[in-house]
């Protein structure tokens, strides 16, 4: 029988910090959060689960994904930046932070437009590190398709990129997915 009072306590700052990276938003990861452990459960009781923070990291970016598209939808109207901020304010200057939110903004922006797949396997790739073989696992694909589809989204999200207003945030993040 799985512990999942140890699974919660083992992974579950792994999930938070996989829902809190996308949504930026306390009360969006916190059913995100949930979502993923009761998708987990169902999982669970249909097959055997291998790698448990690899999966609650997808389960996590999917539910993530599909939230901030909501709330993309729902909203029309466009959020402070204030409300975006992705770093330490406590490391870099006013300007820098600025730029960084502006960045983090277009960013989740661009990523809410992308397929599903690709989304979600630029975020397992990108953001939370996972491997090729470590993705092409918990996807049930090949090593060779998520290099595919990672190339797809990195093109896709360079195309969105450079539809914002260039400044130097933006293209040092283009030339970074160029690399």
């Amino acid at each position: 029988m799985t512990d999942w009072s140890l699974i919660v306590r083992q992974h579950g700052p792994i999930v938070w910090r996989t829902a809190w990276r996308l949504l930026n938003n306390d009360a969006d990861a916190s059913d995100c959060f949930q979502h993923a452990f009761i998708s987990a459960l169902e999982l669970e009781r249909k097959e055997t689960i291998r790698n448990w923070p690899a999966l609650l990291k997808r389960l996590a970016t999917a539910r993530a994904l599909e939230s901030f598209r909501q709330r993309n939808r729902e909203s029309n109207r466009r959020t402070t930046l204030a409300e975006m901020s992705v770093i330490d304010r406590k490391e870099t200057g006013p300007v820098a932070a600025a730029e960084a939110n502006e960045l983090g903004g277009h960013l989740r922006e661009a990523l809410a437009g992308l397929d599903d797949r690709q989304a979600q396997i630029f975020c397992l790739s990108c953001l939370d590190g996972l491997s090729y073989q470590e993705i092409a696992e918990q996807l049930d694909i090949t090593v060779n398709h998520v290099g595919v589809l990672l190339n797809r989204a990195r093109a896709a999200l360079r195309e969105r990129l450079r539809a914002f207003e260039p400044s130097p945030a933006v293209e040092q993040i283009t030339q970074e997915f160029e690399s």
